[in-house]
């Protein structure tokens, strides 16, 4: 089965096209500047990236440019439009009501535009992706995996907050949380390497990049996530704050005279990383910082570092047992000081880190523990594309069957 995943961002579309006979990678790429002037087509098959100049002025546009260029005669890897037998769309927020990978019908393009505000930012470009690719590939089962899917276990001792029930009841305010779709994939990876079946696996997954997340996984399945409402809260990450006292906001709108827009814009998109160091959102920039003596950058560091083992101690405590500790996303990926510092934080907990295997494990799966740790730290590369990939081929399978 040839599987295209599509990821719209508000101004791009990322895709993927998969031959799920052995979920090779066909082609990839990224339409960047999609209603802007100066769109740009990097398109990647046969080892080979091609940047193309084009006009597109829409999602609508920019899916068929693509199409044309998957199959065109010199770069495409498509004969022809109809070899793609199935459609997989990530989308950000499906909030209580879709749990699970799902085809994609007028009642779930509902519950993506009801959703809409909790993800503003996220779920009305996602539908206008599905939107363009239901319209160019009419014939064609299109799928919607969410990011919230994986966490909606959480029971609502982690999902609810200290509010007035109306809140939740009314303004649907709870935790959902995010990068679900990673935190699944390495799960389900999790429990190959450690040759387990799902259903046995406690785990502590840690998706740290320039977005942040954590799991706590019991038997198989999400029983706490660091991220709430909003991807703003939990961990440290490029950008954002993370966990702060809720009363910051009142008191710089008093004693600053900030405008809500204006915490909002802050939190979001001036702190973390960036705000504490001064120099970058950047893990690898706030490194080179601090070994060269700034000291904001080596505190962001550490404050980063810190929060991450503050929370997975927490995440240990209220698991059952902890198979293993999974670090994914860049940071989690490629950061060597960082993840170090992460398991020499855990030393209370057994955890021993091993510098050589730590060194070894970029960018692949890799032990950086000791033999003789009590908890296993596992670095596992995530893939959120093929995870898309496995839902959306099984959806279209089932649909075969019935």
């Amino acid at each position: 089965m040839i599987v295209f995943v599509v990821n719209c961002g508000s101004s791009s579309i990322k895709y993927q096209l998969f031959d799920m006979t052995d979920e090779s990678v066909l082609a990839r790429g990224l339409l960047e500047r999609v209603g802007q002037s100066g769109s740009v087509l990097h398109h990647r098959s046969d080892e080979t990236t091609h940047e193309i100049e084009v006009d597109a002025p829409n999602h609508t546009v920019g899916l068929k440019i693509i199409l044309d260029t998957l199959v065109d005669p010199k770069i495409g890897v498509l004969k022809n439009i109809e070899e793609i037998e199935g459609v997989g769309h990530r989308v950000v927020h499906g909030g209580e009501q879709i749990r699970e990978s799902t085809l994609i019908d007028d009642n779930v393009i509902k519950v993506i535009k009801d959703n809409a505000s909790l993800a503003p930012l996220h779920n009305p470009p996602n539908l206008a992706g599905i939107e363009a690719a239901m319209s160019a590939l009419s014939n064609v089962p299109q799928v919607a995996v969410f990011d919230t899917a994986f966490l909606a276990t959480l029971p609502p001792r982690a999902y609810r907050y200290a509010v007035p029930r109306q809140w939740y009841e009314k303004y649907r305010v709870r935790r959902y949380g995010f990068h679900g779709t990673s935190h699944r994939y390495v799960t389900l990876r999790a429990a190959e390497i450690l040759g387990k079946s799902v259903e046995e696996v406690n785990l502590i997954t840690a998706h740290l990049g320039n977005g942040c997340s954590m799991t706590a996984v019991a038997g198989g399945k999400a029983i706490d996530h660091s991220m709430g409402l909003t991807p703003l809260e939990g961990l440290v990450m490029g950008t954002r704050s993370g966990d702060i006292d809720p009363a910051v906001i009142f008191y710089m709108a008093r004693t600053a005279g900030m405008s809500l827009d204006e915490i909002d814009t802050t939190l979001n998109k001036k702190s973390g990383l960036l705000g504490l160091s001064g120099v970058s959102n950047d893990m690898r920039d706030c490194i080179e910082a601090a070994e060269k003596g700034n000291t904001d950058a080596a505190l962001a560091m550490e404050v980063f570092s810190y929060r991450v083992a503050k929370y997975i101690g927490a995440y240990f405590a209220i698991l059952p047992g902890c198979d293993a500790i999974i670090m994914t996303g860049g940071i989690g990926e490629n950061s060597l000081p960082i993840r170090l510092r992460i398991c020499q934080l855990l030393s209370n907990i057994g955890v021993i880190p091993d510098e050589k295997r730590n060194e070894e494990a970029i960018r692949k799966v890799g032990l950086i523990t000791a033999d003789d740790s009590k908890i296993p730290v596992w670095i596992i590369p995530t893939n959120e594309e093929l995870m898309i990939a496995r839902d959306t081929r099984d959806v279209v399978e089932q649909m075969a069957v019935k």
